[in-house]
């Protein structure tokens, strides 16, 4: 970006490129360890891969078509939600990216939790062992949102030192994107708890093979009732900024309650 050791200076392109090669470089990686690491080297992972094998195919198609389309509603809601601020003006704008970049930060560990939790419920429902489904689920439920609970107070307890991270909280000039900030992250602390629970759900559900419903869910909370509420709190309301991130708020509780309820559900009757 700044053009240090020598490179030139390429800016935001240089951001750009700098991702790609992060991310080609993590897929180079990855694809090393599972063609040489130990515990994976006798299962050939990446053998013969060019051979077709259309019913296995199709089952991956059936079970991760609908995690795909879920994951699409999340990002473009958020994108949708950086649209909406743009339309406020700069500040709320200005705002809105700082804000959203700690908590995209927090989210990572839940996110990762939820994966865990996808991986230890598919396994007790491989073996048949309904206690350890209930068990498997209800810890990672309960890891993450104690983490994200935590999270949550510090957004409400040392906001200005986070946006420090980021922007110079001293400056007259940024006075109003961190006024709004500090309102935008007391939001957020809310955002927090039922964006884990509803992610950490979604991963549980993975587990026993269930994505079409979750699926319905963040179709239903992040555009029918996030954006939705969001936009009109936003400018019918008057609220601006904090009224989208309410929306938003609102919206993932939604699905954190709807994915819960149905886990409780499909444990209870053991369908694994």
């Amino acid at each position: 970006i700044f053009g240090h050791a020598g490179l030139p200076a390429l800016g935001l392109l240089g951001s750009g490129m700098a991702s790609s090669i992060a991310n080609g470089l993590s897929f180079v990686a990855m694809a090393a360890v599972i063609v040489y690491a130990r515990p994976f080297r006798r299962y050939r992972l990446l053998g013969r891969f060019w051979r077709a094998d259309w019913p296995r195919y199709r089952a991956v198609w059936k079970l991760g078509l609908p995690i795909a389309i879920t994951l699409g509603f999340e990002s473009t809601v958020f994108i949708a939600a950086v649209f909406l601020m743009g339309l406020l003006g700069t500040v709320p704008l200005a705002a809105h990216a700082i804000a959203i970049q700690i908590a995209s930060v927090t989210f990572m560990v839940p996110l990762g939790i939820a994966q865990a939790a996808t991986i230890r419920v598919g396994l007790a429902s491989g073996r048949g062992d309904r206690a350890g489904i209930g068990r498997a689920g209800w810890a990672a439920f309960a890891i993450g949102e104690g983490f994200m609970v935590l999270t949550a107070a510090l957004l409400i307890l040392a906001p200005q030192l986070l946006i420090g991270i980021i922007l110079d909280v001293d400056a007259p000039a940024n006075a109003p994107v961190v006024a709004l900030a500090i309102s935008l992250l007391a939001v957020a602390a809310v955002f927090q708890v039922v964006d884990g629970a509803q992610v950490i759900g979604a991963g549980m559900l993975r587990g026993l093979g269930d994505t079409k419903v979750p699926m319905l869910f963040a179709a239903i909370g992040y555009w029918g009732i996030g954006i939705g509420v969001g936009a009109w709190l936003a400018f019918g309301g008057g609220w601006g900024g904090v009224g989208i991130w309410t929306g938003l708020a609102t919206g993932l509780a939604v699905v954190s309650v709807l994915m819960i309820a149905r886990w409780q559900a499909r444990e209870r009757l053991g369908l694994g």
